[in-house]
């Protein structure tokens, strides 16, 4: 039988403190919630290692080192309100919860949402609907966390950030992938560069493309 404690252990040592993620309750939440347990039943053996888990066309779950690092620029402290925007099965909203935020989970494929409240067991408030249209009901939100790629970012989104919130999010621009982190101020989102990563842009999150006849 497969030792996911000790994967789970060498996936911290070496793919998460070497990336400069050094907050301890991140680490500890790592270390602590069974990745195995929310990633494709086909993929479990593929749980700890350091890539993108395919889901579904344009949806993975995000890569340990990623999801860490947009953890350590969100920096999320207890009783925050939280949107994880696109959660799968849910990891990155069981360790957010873990961290002691208050998570809405969004999904917009019903099995996978299904699966994800099973898994989260109450820890999170896990909402099915489409991932452009965010969870207006349960806004405003202290921190929001994209899992995916993004081109735009809806405005549907960006209304539900309350001020001095914050957005973790990964946008693609001519193929190359970089992680920033948002912040409203006066009203207006305010972005900076964090790292670079890369990961299939979510549906509905493209550029208008535009024909030149």
């Amino acid at each position: 039988m497969p030792d996911f404690a000790t994967r789970r252990t060498l996936m911290v040592d070496n793919q998460i403190r070497p990336s400069e993620v050094t907050s301890f309750p991140i680490i500890e939440a790592m270390l602590h919630v069974p990745r195995e347990n929310f990633v494709p039943p086909e993929r479990i053996e593929a749980a700890y290692l350091g890539e993108n888990l395919h889901l579904a066309p344009g949806r993975v779950i995000l890569d340990p080192r990623t999801l860490g690092k947009l953890l350590e620029a969100l920096d999320v402290r207890p009783g925050e309100r939280v949107l994880d925007l696109g959660t799968g099965f849910g990891y990155a909203a069981a360790l957010l919860a873990r961290m002691g935020a208050e998570v809405t989970a969004l999904e917009d494929d019903p099995d996978r949402a299904a699966r994800a409240e099973a898994l989260l067991e109450g820890e999170a408030r896990v909402i099915r609907g489409p991932l452009t249209e965010g969870a207006p009901s349960r806004a405003p939100f202290d921190a929001i966390l994209v899992e995916g790629a993004i081109e735009v970012l809806p405005q549907a989104i960006e209304s539900q950030l309350a001020e001095d919130g914050r957005i973790a999010a990964l946008f693609l621009e001519d193929g190359v992938g970089a992680a920033r982190l948002g912040r409203k101020e006066a009203g207006r989102l305010h972005w900076r560069h964090v790292f670079n990563a890369g990961a299939p842009v979510l549906p509905g999150f493209e550029r208008p493309r535009v024909f030149v006849f």
